[in-house]
């Protein structure tokens, strides 16, 4: 909330904003909204012009109802805007997004197939809404304000519930010849291998993502494994309750078991990356998301698989690794500035 505000009373700002009636007010310029549609919750921001947020909030994200998804983000953004003056609205979604950028193809961990996302918040908001994929508007924010800055070829990595990606090329973002460039997390790496929500086997996601790294803790709990003892102590007994993010705190904290489940995770890390360059050669790689929380118990172990199996290694450069530094606030980051600009890999719809 601005300061001072406690102090005096404020003119209400309503939820929905008339592009027209804010045309040239610095306020409204400068600030946008973005929100970050992920597998678990749903986070919104209020962005100024520098990549910085200014107040944010969450909820969890009713992933089998899109109709309940698209009323919690106008909750959200009328929510924010009840305190600041807004001049556009960007929504970074997990999922495949038609190349005009209105609609969600599909998504393997919500429930849109063929969802009109952009006219149904136009509807309800009252007003224009842009939507990017959100690994794209990670990327887009690490490259204005992050790790990648100023990078002529970067290629951004998004650990979460599954594996996100994107690239940008002389600063724009490719997306490919029908929008749906960039899915990198389905890459399959070991055929007939561990089920993924996309439907297909043995995708790079189902080894290197928070989701993975649950799974993989979960099947040594179920299998009476006592070095899950912790594990369970940690998730009050319950195998469902051992997440991606927990095995991550132990990690942190020193736990042996946890932190052998991180380096199997970073060594798949590294063979994908291997062969995202082999196929993009990109000058730098950015991976973020919540699994980054592990740093370099995750990192190290990546960049050892990367140089070993990099295809030409001794005879090619090498791109670096490098961590994001928008942590997770940088798909909300990159969803405003992008519609800040009035851009989605297509432009504003007409």
């Amino acid at each position: 909330m601005d300061k001072g505000s406690s102090r005096r009373r404020r003119r209400r700002i309503p939820a929905v904003l008339d592009h027209r009636a804010v045309r040239g007010a610095p306020a409204a310029r400068g600030r946008a909204i973005g929100v970050d549609i992920g597998g678990t919750k749903v986070a919104a921001g209020v962005v100024d012009g520098e990549g910085q947020v200014l107040a944010e909030d969450t909820r969890a994200t009713p992933g089998d109802d899109p109709r309940a998804v698209e009323q919690v983000i106008a909750e959200l953004v009328r929510g924010l805007a009840d305190h600041y003056r807004i001049g556009s609205v960007g929504v970074g979604a997990a999922g495949w997004i038609d190349l005009g950028g209105g609609t969600v193809l599909f998504s393997p961990h919500l429930a849109w197939r063929h969802e009109p996302l952009r006219a149904n918040l136009q509807v309800l908001l009252g007003r224009r809404v842009l939507v990017a994929n959100d690994a794209d508007a990670a990327a887009w924010a690490e490259w204005r304000f992050g790790a990648g800055r100023g990078q002529r070829r970067l290629v951004c990595i998004t650990l979460g519930t599954g594996i996100g990606g994107a690239m940008i090329i002389d600063g724009r973002i490719e997306r490919g010849n029908w929008g749906v460039a960039g899915e990198f997390g389905h890459q399959i790496l070991v055929p007939h291998g561990h089920r993924c929500e996309c439907g297909n086997r043995g995708c790079w996601e189902q080894y290197a993502s928070g989701n993975a790294l649950g799974r993989e803790a979960r099947e040594l709990a179920a299998a009476h494994s006592p070095v899950s003892l912790e594990w369970l102590r940690a998730a009050g007994g319950r195998i469902e309750g051992i997440t991606g993010a927990l095995v991550t705190r132990l990690a942190l904290a020193g736990h042996a078991a946890s932190r052998d489940l991180l380096e199997d995770a970073g060594e798949w890390l590294g063979i994908g990356l291997a062969n995202l360059a082999a196929a993009l050669d990109p000058g730098m790689f950015v991976v973020g998301g919540g699994l980054c929380e592990a740093g370099e118990l995750l990192l190290g172990p990546a960049r050892h698989a990367f140089a070993r199996n990099l295809t030409g290694r001794g005879f090619r450069p090498a791109a670096p690794i490098r961590l994001a530094v928008l942590g997770p606030k940088a798909g909300m980051v990159g969803a405003a500035d992008l519609s800040r600009q009035g851009r989605n890999g297509a432009g504003w719809p007409r």
